[in-house]
């Protein structure tokens, strides 16, 4: 896995977006957890400050930071302040974790590109934050929706068409 890449995301429950990224081409794996918050080894019941994230692994031979941004845009609503369905509080935000001014500048072409399109009647709200330590949640979270196949999720494919498509391959 040497030639494999991290992404850092959080779009409200994390067991939704695991679910969803997990069969994407070019994901290896992806590990659900909290990043961003206040507390080394913050557990479910003690996480301040910290989103429900996930970790994605992929192969950038046949995937992109781009791309996987692009699915993320698609498949929550970046437009709600601390809330996705019903789940509400900053554990819920819409954020990109960027490991570096790269991942940062591809985030912000990927905000403007979103807002530009006009596909979500409000202004994207997604913050971009710096990388820090992503916590693994605990085992019971970890793929919980194969586990529990009728298990509560917010999350599903809003649009099938990709932001990415009328986009010069620079952006």
């Amino acid at each position: 896995m040497d030639n494999y890449k991290k992404a850092y995301i959080a779009g409200g429950c994390f067991w939704g977006m695991e679910d969803l990224f997990r069969v994407r081409p070019g994901i290896k794996d992806t590990e659900v957890g909290y990043i961003g918050g206040e507390n080394d080894h913050p557990t479910y019941q003690n996480h301040p400050g910290h989103a429900e994230g996930i970790e994605i692994t992929y192969n950038p031979n046949e995937t992109s930071f781009k791309e996987l941004l692009d699915f993320f845009f698609r498949m929550h609503d970046p437009t709600t302040v601390d809330r996705q369905g019903n789940d509400r509080g900053s554990s819920y935000r819409s954020a990109i974790f960027y490991q570096n001014e790269e991942e940062k500048r591809e985030a912000e072409a990927m905000i403007a590109i979103v807002n530009e399109s006009g596909k979500w009647p409000n202004e994207v709200v997604t913050t971009l934050e710096p990388w820090s330590t992503f916590w693994s949640a605990e085992d019971y979270h970890q793929d919980y929706l194969v586990k529990n196949p009728n298990g509560y999720t917010c999350h599903f494919v809003r649009s099938e068409e990709s932001f990415l498509k009328n986009v010069p391959p620079s952006l």
